[in-house]
């Protein structure tokens, strides 16, 4: 997960990651963007 969210910071698209790694899925991308958004709220929320 931590290399999907490093290649979106580095500004890779999904499509650009999708070709690179054809293991991953468009779906598997946005699922570790919703564990990192859901992993934020609860830090802010319990922080």
């Amino acid at each position: 997960m931590s290399d999907v969210l490093g290649w979106l910071s580095t500004g890779m698209t999904h499509e650009e990651i999708r070709s690179d790694f054809p293991e991953l899925t468009e779906e598997d991308i946005r699922a570790c963007l919703a564990f990192a958004a859901e992993r934020e709220r609860r830090i802010v929320t319990t922080g």
